[in-house]
């Protein structure tokens, strides 16, 4: 009888599956056969142009599971402004220099909101989470906070004491297992780092114990949020799908999403409690500084904008950090007489085995072009963020059809052997004596992209880097465990290591 049941079980879910294939086939064929009766107006004028398409998927097979190095790929064939059509949506591909200018100076307030994928869909995200909202004077209120309360040089200048503690913090970690002869996780320690010092200029306090499985766990929600945002979403590119969610990418997104805003609304309760105590102690942080802003009406905020927005800085703050230091260090590893050279100026610089200082920067330039040419080959958001095209606008005589996703290859511009020599070889020495920097200006590198959509966070982020990297190799010399590394990339909106950096610290003194 068990077994009976198992077998009619088995049947049902087998049944359950089919029905459910035809039903997507269809709604699909539909979607298709609305696209070519009503996309007219996208279809005419001149597109850029772009590889063959078949019917109803496009060009969707041409991502493969790292669209970075497709795209680059076809845009040999192509061209820097290259158009696509991934289910009913159609793409638009930038891969120069000269194009990305266009997009991100020359025609900004055109391309200046964003393509939602179905994963940011949850929790209103996609309304009130600054990457993703349409500028509005919303937007513009949440930028002008950001860059008066957190990134604004005197407000960096005024809490690098905290900085310096996490560094030292990081460096005893290291330490200790520099004397055990046990190898460190590159990437976790530097997401330890990141998100405690966050935490601490945001709350007041760690986040997480660098020692604990919490901090692992946490590490893996940001890591997760990162990966279904940067996956291929057939519900971005079958509109009629998003109902069903097919692959289940706004389901997971939405678990590790909740996650994220449940504990940064758990802060924020926390405080609005111990504010109302009598005697209660003033943080002066930055949740301090909102929780003001909100009482005080002094702008149109609430809660709910100002959990997103931290739960942003989170996740933005963290893994791009951590991933970018990560892939500095294994290039470094790879390369012995670039990181050698790194060492010899910060001997000379600083003194071996001391902890790098904020004020030192501006003195250590093959540094400085250590954090550029790992940015050049390793851009955090290989993609960046997808944009999308207001009014048809014009770009070297082809159209860009309202409503079309334009993605600016990033990864593709920093290889591109018409602008760097040698594309493929990590070289810091091509930045020395150039006055390119990825504030923006510069659209030969542009890892924090540029225009009126910048990331808000980058002099927090460059400040960060520097004084993880200077630090660790100031302090250590570093051997791979197991001697071969992977240097393989995993595609998410992030570029991280397909497998973590792994190396032994050895003291230096």
């Amino acid at each position: 009888m068990s077994c009976s049941f198992f077998s009619r079980g088995r049947e049902m879910e087998y049944s359950l599956t089919s029905c459910l294939l035809c039903l997507l086939l269809t709604w699909v064929l539909l979607q298709a056969l609305r696209s070519i009766t009503g996309g007219s107006r996208a279809s005419s004028g001149k597109l850029p142009p772009g590889p063959r398409r078949i019917p109803i998927l496009g060009n969707l097979l041409d991502l493969g599971d790292k669209p970075h190095k497709s795209l680059a790929e076809l845009a040999k064939t192509h061209g820097p402004l290259m158009s696509l059509k991934l289910g009913s949506l159609t793409t638009i591909v930038v891969s120069s220099a000269a194009m990305a200018k266009e997009v991100l100076q020359n025609h900004d307030l055109t391309f200046s909101n964003r393509t939602i994928g179905d994963a940011v869909r949850v929790k209103q995200h996609d309304e009130v989470g600054l990457p993703w909202m349409p500028v509005s004077p919303l937007s513009r209120t949440l930028r002008k906070v950001c860059n008066s309360h957190f990134f604004s040089n005197k407000k960096l200048n005024a809490n690098q004491y905290l900085r310096r503690k996490k560094i030292e913090e990081l460096l005893s970690y290291v330490h200790k297992h520099g004397r055990a002869g046990v190898a460190v996780n590159i990437g976790q320690a530097a997401f330890n780092t990141s998100i405690n010092l966050l935490s601490n200029t945001v709350f007041s306090k760690d986040l997480v114990d660098p020692n604990s499985k919490d901090a692992q766990a946490f590490k893996q929600t940001v890591c997760s949020i990162m990966e279904e945002g940067g996956k291929t979403n057939l519900a971005d590119y079958f509109p009629v799908l998003r109902k069903i969610d097919p692959q289940g990418v706004r389901r997971r997104m939405s678990i590790h999403l909740t996650k994220l805003l449940n504990l940064v609304d758990k802060m924020f309760d926390e405080r609005l409690h111990s504010r109302k105590e009598h005697g209660s102690i003033a943080y002066d942080d930055v949740l301090d500084t909102l929780l003001d802003i909100i009482e005080d009406n002094l702008v149109e905020l609430n809660k709910t904008h100002l959990t997103h927005l931290l739960g942003v800085f989170f996740v933005a703050g963290t893994d791009t950090t951590s991933v970018s230091l990560e892939w500095a260090m294994a290039e470094l590893l790879q390369n012995p007489k670039v990181l050698q050279k790194a060492q010899v100026e910060l001997k000379k610089t600083i003194g071996k085995g001391n902890q790098v200082e904020e004020s030192d920067i501006a003195r250590l330039p093959y540094l400085q072009a250590i954090i550029k040419e790992t940015f050049r080959m390793h851009p955090p958001l290989p993609l960046l963020l997808p944009r999308r095209a207001g009014p048809d606008a014009e770009i070297h005589g082809f159209r860009i059809p309202e409503g079309s996703q334009v993605l600016v290859n990033a990864w593709a511009i920093g290889r591109d052997p018409d602008i760097w020599e040698n594309p493929e070889c990590f070289r810091p020495e091509r930045f020395l004596g150039l006055e390119i920097d990825v504030k923006g200006r510069n659209f030969e590198l542009i890892p924090f992209g540029a225009g009126r959509r910048i990331c808000p966070g980058l002099p927090l982020a460059m400040r960060m880097l520097h004084l993880m990297l200077g630090s660790l190799i100031n302090n250590f010399d570093w051997k791979i465990e197991g001697g071969v590394m992977n240097m393989e990339e995993k595609f998410g909106i992030s570029l991280q290591k397909a497998e973590p950096l792994r190396a032994v610290p050895i003291p230096l003194v």
